[in-house]
């Protein structure tokens, strides 16, 4: 009898073989945004890819909106191949999918790119906030208002 079950089992390890998770391909980027004042609204997350496009609305790698949850709000894009990419954060309080700005083309809504880079007198360049990607990453960009 032991050896029948042992038999039966065999076969059924030939047609229903045991499967296992299967490997995954590209990585994830966890990105954190900290130090929001509010929960009103959304918050965009603009990845790019692309240095020729950085910042240019539109053209984005991924997007993605939540909705504001103070004091973080945290995404992750998953299945990302290994590259560069760069991050854009806004806090979009009035809901309107459009980051405000005035005469000046200043911002008047919160932002922030990754590793923190905080503008000066213009946007800063795709390689100032270049993350480079060959693991799974979670970052943190503290929002600036």
């Amino acid at each position: 009898m032991f050896k029948l079950a042992l038999g039966i089992f065999s076969l059924s390890y030939l047609f229903f073989p045991l499967t296992s998770k299967p490997s995954k391909e590209g990585f994830d980027l966890t990105v954190k945004v900290t130090s929001l004042q509010h929960s009103k609204g959304l918050i965009e997350f603009a990845l790019y890819k692309n240095p020729a496009v950085f910042t240019q609305s539109g053209k984005t790698h991924r997007l993605a909106r939540l909705d504001a949850k103070a004091p973080e709000v945290k995404f992750q894009f998953t299945d990302l191949e290994a590259s560069n990419y760069a991050i854009v954060v806004y806090h979009d309080a009035n809901s309107n999918k459009i980051c405000d700005k005035n005469f000046f083309g200043i911002p008047t809504e919160a932002y922030a790119f990754s590793n923190n880079v905080r503008p000066k007198l213009s946007t800063p360049s795709f390689e100032e906030c270049t993350v480079k990607l060959d693991k799974d990453k979670v970052i943190s960009i503290k929002m600036v208002y």
